[in-house]
This record gives structure tokens, C-alpha cells and sequence, in this order.
């Protein structure tokens, strides 16, 4: 085969200037939005254990996974996700640690399944996790910083929405529906596909897989007919053993209301998130076109770090792909100009100036400006038509007569407008 053959595999990207522009300005939000909520960066290696992932979701994982056995005969994998990695690292210096811990990754992830549209065998994921706080403020704040992300890329309300349950208010109402303990989990995952199922279907489901009685079936599915959290608390508030979750969906919902995003949540019991090892309020980030698969999506896992690495902190997090994301960012007009520009295209008239014009870039790179020059020396004309090529904001001609007298003529491309500035000034900090 020749090399020109060559392509990327199948659900993987190549990421051309471009595109790395696209991801750089996601990640900038990323990063911007964690400083602004104290969360520390982290990473961890791209390879781990295999049984780091079973121990997690179960043998059925691996079918998604990259893995293979190494040369030192250990069954290991790519990384599918970053929580088990996170809970095995903080779980190794947990005690030493002051808690509340907060921190944020940005990996690249690798899941071997069917690549569609917001979903590659690829993709980098910011995962921002608290760990070592029980208290529903955590909760708030943690949904906070991923709405505050979507904002700080210019979506609002308009374009964006949470979608908000609490596992813990949810299994309160199945018992009381009728539900039986040792089939919660099943009927979690039965519910799961209310919106994408008719009633119908899901009310077999309940009878027939998880054993429910017909009328045990449609008090469950009662459940899932109110869509305001205060409707819910009127109808189930009173009931024994429901209260207590009610009264801390309400401390939640108000943190957020007084933060000012009440606008972007809604309560949405039909969220139960797939993984068994979610334990309290769950959340997912849709667009209001419902055109997207979810951007975001996370909760509360109190029982993971002990699962994995022996260490009982409560933990929540969540986890938001660039994939999904560069589509809605597409589809709103969101997304970042990539053409190149640079502050300073520098012109040599003749071979004899280009000492003086390297030593002028330099001086201008010190001070933080990005220039360009011809590598190669050309004519003056063709030596503008690189600078417009480039994107350059202002050119600067040395000639000799320039040169002579101590000056430079800069030209700012957009306008026209030329002077001549002497050399001294230029590259001045």
C-alpha cells in the first residue's frame, strides 16, 4: 500500500490547524471556567488495568473498550473515562488532602463503538469532580460551573437546558409506587427510556421484566407525569420516607435560583442516568432543540471511591465532550474565526536589510507580538501578498533609505494608513 493511502481510522480525527482552533477555544472555556471555581488540573496516564474499568461497570464493558494484554502479560486498556483513574488517585493521597477536593481533566478518551453524529471512538472530555462534600451545595455548585461553561461560549437559555433528578427522591417514590427493592435498578433502567419509548411499551417492560403488578406499573408511571419539582413536593410531600428528599431537592433548586440560573434547569425525574453508581441528584445538559445527543452529563457517586480504592468520601462530578459540543457551538454560529493572523509581517526591500529586519522580529517577539517574515527573500509585492496571506494586522517595510534615516514604514492593513515610525520605538515594551 503507498503511504498516500493512508487515513485516519474510522471514529478518529486528525486536527488540522483549523480544527485544533475549534478545540483550543472549547478548552479555553474549560480551563477558564474551572479558575474561576477553584478546581485544580489533574491527568492521568491513557493506559490503566483493565479490571480498573470491570471493577466499575461490570465484565460488559470491555466489548467498548480498546484493550489488549502488553508485553509485560497484564491485561490493560485505554481509557474509556477518567473516574476511575480520578478515584484511584485520589483514593492513593486522600488523607492527606484538605477536603472539599476539586479538580477538572481534560483527556482524550477511547471507546470502541458504532462513530454517529456527536459520537466518535474518540473524543476529549472535561470532567470536573468534588470529593470529600455531602452537602447539596456541592451539588449546586457543581451543575453551576457546567452551565457557566456554556454560557462563557455564548449559549443561553434559549439554546440550552438541565435536566435535573435525584436518584434518592427517585427510589423513595418507586417503593412508594410499589417497587420492589430488589428491582430498582432494572426499573431505573426501564424509565430511562421514557422519552424515547410510548407509555405503552415501558408499562409492559415494568410488568414483564421487572415483575411489577398492573397497577403497581402505572403508579410508577405516574410518577413520571409531573415535570415541575413544585407540583411534585404538593403531590408526594407529605408522604413518609419521600420529605426528607424533597426538602433537599429544594435546598438545591433555591441555591441555584439564587445564583441566577434558575432560567436554565428543570426538574426531570425521566433522568436517572444509566451507571448503577450514581446515589443522589443526576443531571443532563440537552439543547432546547432536542436535535443534539446530551452535551453533558453527571451526579453524585458516594460509593465509588470506597468501591475502588477503599477510601469512604462522597463524590459527584460530571463529564462534557468537545464532540457534541463543537455541534451545538456549529449549528448556534458560536464558533471562533480560524483564519491565522499575526500582529507583524516584516518586508525586507532588498537581501541587504534582512539582518536589521531578524533582529527587529526579535525584539517585537520579546514583547509578546507574534511576526512573520519571509523565509525565503522575494520581491516586495509578492512579500505583501504574504502578509495578507497571513492575516497580518500591520507590515513593516525596512528599505535602506528607511534604514538610513533611522525609521520604518508600518502600514496598518486594514485601513491603509501608513508612518513612518523610528526603528527605536518599535519593539519598545
Amino acid at each position: 500500500m503507498s503511504n498516500s493511502n493512508f487515513q485516519a481510522l474510522p471514529g478518529f480525527r486528525d486536527f488540522y490547524p483549523d480544527d485544533l482552533t475549534i478545540r483550543t477555544h472549547i478548552m479555553a472555556a474549560w480551563r477558564e471556567v474551572a479558575r474561576r471555581y477553584g478546581f485544580q488540573e489533574y491527568d492521568g496516564p491513557p493506559l490503566e488495568p483493565l479490571e480498573l474499568y470491570t471493577e466499575k461497570s461490570g465484565p460488559e464493558i470491555v466489548k467498548q473498550l480498546y484493550d489488549f494484554v502488553d508485553k509485560g502479560d497484564r491485561h490493560v486498556a485505554l481509557r474509556p473515562e477518567m473516574t476511575p483513574t480520578l478515584a484511584r488517585m485520589a483514593g492513593a493521597r486522600a488523607g492527606g488532602m484538605r477536603k472539599p477536593i476539586k479538580w477538572f481533566s481534560l483527556p482524550q478518551l477511547f471507546r470502541y463503538e458504532r462513530a454517529q453524529r456527536g459520537r466518535l471512538r474518540e473524543h476529549f472530555q472535561l470532567n470536573f469532580d468534588i470529593l470529600g462534600e455531602e452537602d447539596v451545595a456541592a451539588d449546586a455548585e457543581l451543575l453551576a460551573a457546567a452551565i457557566d461553561i456554556l454560557r462563557v461560549l455564548g449559549l443561553t437559555a434559549d439554546d440550552f437546558v438541565a435536566r435535573i433528578s435525584d436518584r434518592r427522591l427517585l427510589r423513595a417514590l418507586l417503593l412508594h409506587a410499589g417497587t420492589p427493592e430488589d428491582q430498582l435498578i432494572l426499573v431505573y433502567n426501564i424509565v430511562d427510556k421514557l422519552e424515547r419509548d410510548p407509555r405503552e411499551v415501558i408499562a409492559k417492560r415494568l410488568t414483564g421484566e421487572a415483575g411489577l403488578s398492573d397497577e403497581a406499573a402505572e403508579r410508577v408511571l405516574d410518577i413520571f407525569r409531573y415535570t415541575d419539582f413544585d407540583a411534585v413536593r404538593q403531590a408526594y410531600g407529605s408522604t413518609e420516607g419521600v420529605g426528607p428528599e424533597i426538602e433537599r431537592m429544594g435546598q438545591f433548586f433555591g441555591a441555584l435560583r439564587a445564583m441566577g440560573l434558575g432560567d436554565y434547569v428543570r426538574f426531570d425525574l425521566s433522568i436517572v442516568r444509566g451507571l448503577a453508581y450514581y446515589t443522589g441528584i443526576v443531571f443532563e445538559l440537552f439543547d432546547t432543540r432536542g436535535e443534539l445527543r446530551a452535551i453533558c452529563g453527571g451526579g453524585r457517586y458516594d460509593n465509588l471511591l470506597k468501591q475502588i480504592a477503599g477510601v469512604d468520601l462522597p463524590a459527584l462530578g460530571f463529564g462534557m465532550g468537545d464532540v457534541v459540543l463543537k455541534e451545538l457551538l456549529t449549528d448556534r454560529g458560536l464558533l471562533p474565526s480560524t483564519k491565522q493572523s499575526v500582529d507583524y509581517y516584516l518586508i525586507a526591500v532588498t537581501p541587504e536589510q534582512r539582518d536589521d529586519m531578524l533582529a527587529l522580529a526579535h525584539r517585537l517577539r520579546e514583547t509578546g507580538a507574534s511576526v512573520e517574515y519571509g523565509l525565503k527573500q522575494a520581491g516586495v509585492g509578492k512579500q505583501f501578498k504574504n502578509a495578507s496571506a497571513v492575516g497580518a494586522r500591520r507590515t513593516v517595510v525596512l528599505g535602506p533609505d528607511e534604514l538610513a534615516d533611522g525609521v520604518a514604514v508600518v502600514k496598518e492593513m486594514e485601513t491603509g494608513q501608513e508612518s513612518r515610525v523610528p526603528l527605536a520605538e518599535l519593539g519598545r515594551p
